[in-house]
């Protein structure tokens, strides 16, 4: 299988592109490297330096010719979505419609879209199913959630299947804190430092963490999928990809900190707008139809995690 990445170069897709490889696929990557890195393109693999707005894209992707795309390339920060929002919603969904149009156009058969929990916003139970009110709180959530319907009606005729991935808070190798800023990469780049990981809040706000080996292991069962993935349940071609527990910030500081050996206090800042109490989304769907789970503890993802860390970064 002929697979296209955009974003191939960052945090989950390089970690997706390895698995390609290795599984044996061929594996493209469109990426501008705005967040993502040349050391994380696989020497194996096709490569473009584009940006997904560029008109070049489309001439990109009929180049390569793909079976299918996975579309990771985005604008991920929740505060710069709020200080830029015209840029945010740009990125996010002129993005998806643009790499959609390309997808259709040179004949893949499938695409699959990087969405997000903050389509949801405060959610009223837990954990959320995919059908489950969308309230967005940011404008990040509202590209997001745009962005779904922009992939559904690019495609809508094609004979793309289309399908958006909600991803909880995905965490691992690879995860730059100064790029796409997630709160493990954050934690640990404060801790190899010798300071105190910074909470924003009381730090008994919850996350849903789910490590970017079982993110992996869910796209990978989405490409190979031999039936159409919309439309089969609730929400059509929505899937959460998460773990469905739910965990505080301020226990995953205890447990990184656990992992790092260290230990450090953390420090607590004022609460951030725009972010949300608690997020948990339930997964069933993606286990009733691809029969996924995710499998990795925790406590053993933040180690992996922590281990990569120190060798990145030529300390292990």
């Amino acid at each position: 299988m002929r697979v296209l990445v955009t974003g191939g170069a960052g945090f989950i897709g390089s970690n997706l592109v390895y698995a390609l490889v290795a599984s044996g696929h061929e594996a493209g990557i469109v990426d501008d490297l705005s967040t993502g890195s040349v050391a994380n393109v696989h020497p194996a693999a096709w490569f473009r330096r584009l940006d997904v707005l560029d008109p070049a894209l489309e001439g990109a992707v009929a180049e390569f010719r793909p079976d299918a795309v996975v579309h990771l390339a985005a604008q991920v920060d929740v505060q710069r979505s709020i200080a830029d929002p015209e840029r945010d919603r740009a990125v996010n969904v002129g993005g998806t419609e643009a790499v959609a149009r390309a997808a259709a156009r040179a004949g893949a058969r499938r695409m699959l879209s990087a969405s997000s929990a903050a389509v949801y916003g405060e959610p009223e139970t837990l954990p959320l199913t995919e059908s489950a009110a969308k309230r967005p709180s940011n404008p990040y959530g509202a590209s997001k959630l745009a962005a779904e319907t922009a992939l559904v009606e690019a495609l809508e005729g094609t004979d793309v299947d289309p399908v958006s991935m909600r991803f909880a808070n995905v965490y691992g190798p690879r995860q730059d804190w100064r790029g796409e800023g997630g709160v493990v990469a954050i934690f640990a780049a404060r801790l190899a430092a010798g300071d105190s990981p910074a909470i924003y809040g009381d730090g008994l706000q919850t996350r849903d963490f789910i490590y970017v080996g079982d993110v992996v292991a869910f796209i990978m069962s989405g490409l190979l999928s031999e039936g159409p993935l919309t439309g089969q349940l609730p929400d059509g071609p929505a899937y959460n990809v998460s773990s469905g527990i739910q965990t505080s910030v301020e226990t995953l500081a205890s447990l990184l900190t656990s992992a790092s050996g260290g230990t450090v206090e953390v420090a607590h800042m004022p609460a951030r707008a725009g972010d949300i109490e608690h997020s948990a989304l339930d997964p069933a769907k993606a286990a009733h139809v691809l029969g996924w789970r995710a499998h990795q503890p925790l406590d053993a993802g933040l180690a992996m995690t922590w281990r990569w860390f120190l060798a990145a970064n030529g300390r292990d």
